[in-house]
């Protein structure tokens, strides 16, 4: 195994079955059994992602800027030993996995190397689980070494920002990890190695979810965190192809994905009963708190507001099987939760607003959110997903406009935020109303009524939605003050201007 890795490891649990991880587990003492059957853990400090600790080595087409820190080629040879020489005799987890539904050159094998049972149990959850044939003959193709117990204390001496390191050298197809226990920083580093790779294939990555009605009409749902994104993709009408992370090629669209990663903070049965229902054994919790029956309380935020939840896809019965992957999308969704309280609920996007909207990747944060925001903050990601892009956010703007002009796709943009004024003045959509406007757009009959252009955004918005108040998709008339509100919509239509000419 020495020459294949670096080290020698005491014992390698390879690939372990889902009951094998849960024996680690709890021999282990990694976490708790929950009355719903899922297993719990806590990852430590860190409860999300750490952006400001993730680098690449020098790469000549890399999209270094906001995103991408590069770091060099021997602060990297420094860390990789330390990570070798941390396994060195020591027990560990391998997980050879897929990331791509296709069984084609689009497909990346990948193998992760962790010391924590439920590390691989995120890994088997969210990653494509080849079949014991395929992995017979197994061979990775892009390697994690995923050794979060360690940490660089001399980082400033290595030019990184904290002790914490998540470092990629695309060349070597390698990336390690120290520091952080977060089971996000491995999927999400392996979706930015896909947003490197795939492009230059002409195969669009992407930061959305997706889903398909029984005749085959797929849709795209693009949005950040917060937005319904996971929420609103799966709906018991029609049939999940994947919550997060997907690629469009010459077929038509494909999951990255072999299962999902849903918030649970504030998961109501009633309201997202798919999510519910995917939540027992072989799902994994992440930072919830438990009663003393060991049930779940999912609105305690007290270790965080980002609970989570990760599952294997087959989880939801309502998917597509037995691949995931659909056609050439009819129609894409942009989502987010603007809470100015401004950004119309629903509006038709032209070819050239649907460019500008996906470059904007537009919502906001609201107060409590994170340290420091004590007002509703626009965010601006482009293309949805600017922390996991590998190159410039035109390549991928110019290849989903590619792809617009070929399949004849409808783009619109749902507002799932605030109306009637800002957070702590207007109120929020409601789920049920956010989901009258999504059926609306999938079954087409927003297209009744026809459309008026809004004054503030140049936006197509419908005379009328059958179920809708004219309040909810006019959102002046749920304002106090009228001209109030498009003084506001003119200050954010101006971010958007602003935010847009960066690229």
């Amino acid at each position: 195994m020495k020459n294949e890795l670096g080290f020698n490891p005491k014992n390698i649990y390879r690939n372990l079955s889902y009951e094998e991880i849960r024996e680690h587990e709890i021999n282990n003492s990694e976490g708790q059994v929950t009355s719903l059957g899922a297993y719990t853990v806590d990852t430590g400090k860190f409860t999300g992602r750490s952006p400001k600790d993730k680098f690449f080595t020098p790469t000549d087409d890399l999209w270094v800027g906001p995103v991408n820190q590069e770091v060099s080629l021997s602060t990297w040879e420094t860390l990789k030993e330390r990570a070798l020489a941390h396994y060195e005799g020591k027990d560990i987890y391998l997980s050879d996995c897929y990331a791509g539904a296709v069984d084609n050159s689009n497909r990346l094998q990948v193998r992760i190397i962790s010391e924590i049972a439920w590390q691989a149990h995120f890994c088997k959850n969210m990653f494509i689980r080849p079949s014991e044939e395929e992995l017979d003959k197994f061979d990775p193709e892009f390697t994690i070494i995923n050794a979060c117990k360690i940490t660089a204390e001399d980082y400033q001496d290595l030019g990184l920002n904290s002790p914490v390191f998540v470092i990629f050298n695309l060349k070597e197809k390698m990336a390690i990890i120290g520091g952080t226990w977060y089971g996000g920083e491995m999927k999400k580093g392996i979706f930015s190695v896909m947003h490197y790779l795939l492009p230059k294939k002409g195969v669009l990555s992407m930061h959305c979810s997706a889903n398909m009605d029984k005749e085959g009409h797929t849709a795209l749902f693009f949005g950040l965190s917060g937005t319904g994104k996971t929420t609103l993709s799966t709906d018991p009408k029609r049939q999940l192809i994947g919550d997060d992370e997907h690629g469009w090629d010459d077929e038509g669209i494909f999951n990255f994905e072999g299962g999902c990663y849903a918030k649970a903070i504030r998961l109501n049965p009633e309201f997202e009963p798919d999510i519910y229902a995917a939540i027992r054994e072989n799902a994994l919790l992440e930072n919830v708190v438990l009663k003393k029956d060991n049930s779940v309380d999912f609105d305690d935020d007290s270790k965080t507001k980002n609970t989570r939840v990760s599952y294997p896809i087959e989880h939801i019965e309502n998917r597509v099987r037995p691949v995931s992957r659909g056609n050439h999308p009819e129609v894409i969704i942009y989502l987010c939760c603007d809470a100015f309280g401004v950004v119309p609920p629903i509006s038709r996007l032209n070819r050239e607003q649907a460019m500008e909207y996906f470059i904007s990747g537009y919502t906001a944060k609201v107060a409590g959110t994170e340290l420091g925001i004590n007002e509703p903050k626009p965010d601006f990601s482009p293309c949805f997903g600017g922390p996991f892009l590998t190159l410039h956010p035109r390549r991928y703007a110019e290849l989903l406009g590619e792809k617009l002009d070929l399949h004849n796709s409808r783009v619109y943009l749902v507002n799932t935020g605030w109306i009637g004024g800002p957070y702590g003045v207007g109120e929020r959509i409601s789920l049920p109303l956010t989901r009258k406007i999504i059926d609306s757009i999938l079954d087409g009959s927003i297209e009744k009524h026809g459309y008026f252009t809004d004054q503030s955004f140049g936006l197509e918005i419908p005379n009328a939605i059958e179920g809708i108040p004219n309040e909810v998709i006019h959102p002046e008339l749920a304002w106090d003050n009228v001209q109030h509100y498009r003084e506001e919509a003119a200050k954010l239509a101006q971010l958007f201007k602003d935010n847009h000419d960066k690229y």
